[in-house]
């Protein structure tokens, strides 16, 4: 009988409602706080506004929408299964990402890294399908990733005293850069992955005005500019690969 359930995409779909609903089974998160670290700083240069974290709304409807209908559309489809394994891995590390984030930024930021890697690689397994509903989501929870890792990563390089919360946030962010470009060169056409980093680099912009940090302000403004024109130009190259 359990030969007839289509395991995987059920799990999957499980597995992304309970990483949905686990910000209401904690106090939420919206950044880490100054407290949580031995060198207490007011602000990190590297953090994003509060108010850019409101994109975790729409992943989670959105990955919980393309994984049902995964579900009913393409229970078993190799594209699909292919996607489905790495994303498991990721949204399941997830669930308990808020609580760890809240109790140990150390720990929250290795699993960051975790849930990130899992996302790239199932967004790289993600096969043309219907992109609104496969591709799409993984990307825009991919991308956010990519960014929340270079977030964590330098708040807690500042936060422990390993660089000054400055240098911790240019370095960080040109990292988040690289990473993000790497990815958008493997998947050039797909605008959710860069957007959900654009939407983060917006939120340090954002957060930097106004104390006047123009060192991290331009490189989050040199970010969004490369990943628009990386974007731009891979739409500007496809008709002509396509006339090849």
């Amino acid at each position: 009988m359990l030969r007839n359930i289509p395991l995987l995409a059920l799990a999957v779909l499980l597995t992304t409602i309970a990483f949905a609903l686990a910000p209401m089974l904690s106090r939420g998160f919206a950044g880490f706080t100054p407290e949580q670290f031995p060198v207490e700083l007011e602000v990190w240069p590297v953090q994003p506004d509060g108010w850019a974290f409101a994109i975790w709304g729409v992943i989670y409807v959105w990955l919980i929408l393309g994984a049902l209908w995964g579900l009913i559309n393409a229970p078993r489809d190799r594209d699909w299964q292919a996607m489905r394994q790495p994303l498991l891995a990721s949204l399941g590390v997830g669930v308990f990402w808020i609580a760890a984030a809240n109790a140990s930024p150390i720990l929250a930021t290795v699993m960051l890294y975790v849930m990130a890697g899992f996302a790239i690689a199932a967004l790289l397994r993600a096969g043309a399908g219907v992109p609104v509903w496969q591709r799409r989501p993984v990307a825009l929870y991919a991308g956010w990733l990519t960014a929340a890792t270079g977030v964590g990563t330098g708040v807690v390089l500042g936060g422990y005293g390993v660089l000054s919360a400055q240098v911790a946030a240019l370095v960080m962010l040109a990292s988040v850069l690289v990473t993000a470009l790497a990815v958008q060169l493997q998947r050039p056409t797909e605008w959710a992955y860069p957007l959900a980093v654009i939407w983060a680099l917006a939120g340090v912009i954002s957060a930097n005005l106004p104390s006047q940090n123009w060192p991290v302000v331009g490189l989050a403004a040199v970010g969004i500019i490369t990943l628009t024109l990386g974007f731009v130009f891979s739409l500007r190259r496809g008709p002509r690969r396509q006339r090849r």
